[in-house]
């Protein structure tokens, strides 16, 4: 026991020793940065001595002076070139400013030019298209004088013939209010139009309207009756009445316009087999008063020539004859503000 404790004494003094040395040799370090340090500063002190000297010695040589000043005028005239150059750009910048603003204004002008010129492009392709067409209309005027022209020859090269006119008495003519029937006559085709039914269809139409609530235009047609068919406008509108004192509302129901035509052209049976006897006029005059029925036919060009035919077999009769000339292109129509026809 007593070897290993003098053992472990020993260990720990040589610990101990070690610690000593290593802080001896920190101290010596330390001494040695201070030292060095010292030397340093006043090195370093003392080059900047010898520099602040060499340089105020160098001040004093007439040829840095010179070659200073020479750097100064030089230093000087790149500030004037700078500033020379500057105020130039800022003249160029004015410039290219106000050219930037021309182009500006003459693209604008280019854009109104084209304007124009689509303009005047499109009138001039208007006008030239409306010549074509006057062109066009002009030949055919020409073609058709020169086919008058051969008509008038080919007349005037016929012997004249006497044509007799048979004279039908023609008393005063007046508005007719009894009971009328209505005849048409086309393409020499004589047909009954019946104008009287075809009206009171329409009327059950108003009736059967009215109580609706939609307002405004309606279109609409009734038949076909007899081969007709009645094609009509009627506006319905609501408003108020004063009755007794009473505010109402009514509702009114107005024909605008009508038109009657038949389901196909043409129309209605030969005029000269009208007149046989059990034939369409015999059928549609029988029982009829010639003293209370007028006769309205509603004729067209191609037919003048059978009207006055038909009328003189109604003269003859005893029947008045109303006549309602219409162009070849228009039906049978009529409107709220119609005339009743005028016999004779």
């Amino acid at each position: 026991m007593n070897t290993t404790r003098k053992k472990r004494q020993t260990v720990e003094l040589s610990y101990d020793s070690f610690l000593d040395i290593v802080a001896n040799l920190v101290g010596i370090l330390i001494i040695l940065v201070v030292v060095l340090g010292a030397q340093s500063s006043s090195r370093i002190e003392a080059i900047k001595q010898q520099t602040n000297m060499a340089a105020a010695s160098r001040l004093a040589e007439p040829d840095y002076l010179e070659s200073l000043t020479a750097q100064l005028k030089r230093t000087s005239a790149a500030q004037q070139d700078s500033d020379r150059l500057e105020h130039l750009i800022d003249k160029q910048q004015e410039v290219i400013d106000q050219r930037l603003l021309e182009r500006d204004l003459l693209l604008d002008l280019l854009h109104q030019a084209e304007e124009a010129w689509l303009e005047a492009k499109t009138k001039f392709d208007d006008d030239r298209v409306a010549n074509a067409e006057r062109l066009s209309d002009y030949r055919q005027q020409r073609a058709r004088i020169a086919q008058l022209e051969k008509e008038i020859e080919r007349l005037s090269s016929q012997p004249q013939t006497i044509n007799e006119l048979q004279h039908l008495p023609t008393p005063m003519a007046k508005t007719v209010f009894g009971d009328e029937v209505h005849l048409r006559l086309k393409a020499r085709k004589l047909s009954v139009v019946p104008i009287e039914q075809l009206l009171s269809e329409i009327k059950n139409n108003f009736e059967r309207i009215a109580p609706g609530s939609k307002e405004g235009i309606q279109e609409s047609a009734v038949g076909p009756l007899r081969g007709y068919i009645a094609r009509y406008e009627l506006e319905k509108t609501k408003g108020t009445i004063n009755r007794g004192g009473q505010i109402q509302t009514a509702t009114r129901v107005q024909l605008l316009n009508l038109s009657i035509e038949p389901l196909n052209e043409p129309h209605g049976i030969p005029f000269g087999d009208a007149f046989k006897q059990g034939e369409l006029l015999d059928v549609e005059l029988a029982g009829r008063d010639p003293a209370s029925t007028t006769i309205t036919v509603w004729v067209y060009p191609d037919s003048f020539k059978a009207f006055r035919s038909l009328k003189e077999i109604l003269y003859q009769r005893g029947f008045a004859t109303a006549a309602r000339p219409l162009p070849m292109e228009h039906v049978i129509s009529g409107g709220p503000d119609g005339t009743r026809s005028r016999a004779q």
